[in-house]
């Protein structure tokens, strides 16, 4: 029987309001990306990011090998897609509609990716088991309780750690713990390196892991959140590292397209194994 990941290359997952498409003729995730406005400044921002990632690569050629990329995503019962990792580049407000359960059961993950492996799935509950969402008290509890102690097989003086905007993640408190682990290997917003807004074509999780993920997820229609976190478990763990490494790969091939394409954003996100 062909591993999980082979089998995830023949599988073709199309949905309402975003897409990812695995294709088994060429190798290639599609990720279209749904329901953002572009700011004025977004572009200067992401000017200063790529140029800051490429001088730093050509200096030590295996940099983008030494990047930790985190961030959290919802897994919902009912399959729903979280339109926080699918959205429509536009302008102006594109007038989305997206029909939302009312009393939606959910999961809310957080995973940290890298060329030598994933850190996690960590699943948010509260004291009593319960699952929950993340604020910015339990994502200090994470990093405290799970992330730190999972790095010790790790020499944190080489790796840099990434975030995006969230508040949660930008709080004083969450930035000071943080730079008591990485100093200034903070890759965050306002931080020693900003991480330009709305650049989730940027993070590998958002344009990769987890669409990658759902699509195995949600094969078998789990039915209880417990099915759900067994396969979250399951497939995360199944990710080999050979895939890691051209994840981590076609990262830098992004700065180039997006240095080359005056810093626009990617109609189409197509990430080639």
């Amino acid at each position: 029987m062909k591993d999980a990941n082979e089998q995830a290359f023949k599988y073709r997952n199309l949905r309402v309001n975003g897409m990812a498409m695995y294709d088994s003729v060429c190798c290639q995730v599609i990720y279209s990306q749904f329901g953002l406005a572009i700011h004025q400044n977004d572009h200067q921002a992401r000017r200063r990011f790529v140029e800051w990632a490429q001088n730093e690569n050509a200096v030590i050629p295996d940099f983008h090998e030494r990047i930790l990329f985190s961030d959290e995503a919802h897994f919902w019962l009912n399959g729903y897609v979280n339109k926080q990792n699918c959205r429509i580049w536009s302008e102006a407000n594109p007038q989305v509609y997206v029909e939302t359960p009312l009393h939606p059961e959910k999961l809310t993950v957080w995973c940290a990716l890298w060329a030598g492996g994933i850190i996690g799935p960590y699943f948010f509950k509260n004291e009593e088991g319960h699952n929950v969402t993340v604020n910015g008290n339990r994502y200090r509890a994470m990093i405290t309780n799970f992330f730190i102690p999972e790095l010790n097989n790790h020499d944190v003086q080489e790796l840099w750690f990434q975030q995006d905007g969230a508040t949660c993640h930008t709080a004083r408190a969450t930035i000071d713990l943080l730079k008591d682990t990485f100093g200034d290997h903070l890759i965050s917003r306002f931080e020693p390196v900003n991480w330009p807004p709305r650049s989730c074509y940027l993070t590998p999780l958002d344009y990769f892991l987890w669409g990658y993920v759902k699509s195995l997820v949600y094969a078998d229609k789990p039915q209880t959140l417990d099915h759900s976190e067994d396969n979250i478990r399951r497939v995360i763990a199944d990710i080999r590292p050979q895939m890691l490494e051209k994840v981590s790969e076609n990262w830098t091939s992004r700065l180039d397209y997006i240095r080359a394409s005056r810093n626009s954003h990617m109609p189409e996100i197509i990430f080639k194994m």
